[in-house]
């Protein structure tokens, strides 16, 4: 079968998401996922017609499996799930980019200082997913302090993402960044990448799951759209 040329339109479309594959450790402690088909080709090829055949395939994962999205039943028994989660807060956002590739690894409310995140998808670019899929990756990652979060949330941020192992310093077990982002209903993108092709504003972003009743997360197709 032929592919299509790449339409016009798809130069201001970023990828900002990893590929799930089989195999694929996303946070260490965590199963890889295992894709394997259900229904193969030659197996479906004894109920069509002669020529026609189909592949239905299978995947086995938790939530957290590459780039994902939190909703506030991530972290709260009665929180929005992710078939609560309007599709205004996780697509057609209004996007800025934080560059903090330089600030260390506990990113503080200064990173923020006079931005106006009010509406807005607020991307913080560490530069982390350069270590994707290698150890280091699971080490010294960079993360926001409480002090940010409890600014942008009461800012009015629409969603947080980040390109880094995880929001919250994982050696912290009170988990605050998740507790204050999603306390106030404001979803959270965690291993994003190539936010290094962004400019800082003049984009508008989109990370949408699968409509899942009873589930706090789950892998998206980030992306973000250019303006003209």
């Amino acid at each position: 079968m032929r592919k299509l040329a790449v339409p016009n339109g798809e130069s201001r479309l970023v990828d900002l998401s990893h590929t799930v594959e089989d195999g694929l450790i996303t946070y260490r402690g965590l199963p890889a996922p295992l894709i394997c088909d259900y229904w193969t080709r030659a197996e479906s090829r004894s109920h069509y017609s002669e020529g026609t055949e189909f592949h239905i395939g299978r995947i086995d994962m938790v939530a957290n499996t590459g780039t994902y999205v939190d909703s506030p039943f991530h972290r709260y028994a009665d929180g929005l799930d992710l078939s609560d989660l309007a599709l205004s807060s996780l697509a057609n956002l209004k996007g800025i980019v934080v560059r903090a590739t330089g600030l260390g690894r506990a990113i503080g409310r200064e990173a923020f200082a006079g931005l106006d995140v009010a509406g807005k998808a607020v991307l913080v670019h560490t530069g982390w997913d350069a270590h994707w899929r290698t150890e280091q990756y699971f080490e010294g990652h960079p993360f926001l302090t409480a002090v940010a979060a409890n600014h942008l949330a009461s800012s009015g941020a629409a969603l947080v993402g980040i390109d880094s192992l995880n929001i919250d310093d994982t050696e912290d077990g009170r988990r605050p960044v998740h507790t204050a982002l999603l306390g106030h209903n404001i979803p959270i993108v965690e291993h994003m990448c190539r936010l290094e092709r962004l400019p800082d504003s003049g984009f508008r972003f989109f990370a949408v799951p699968v409509k899942v009743k009873g589930m706090g997360s789950f892998p998206v197709r980030a992306f973000a759209q250019l303006n003209e």
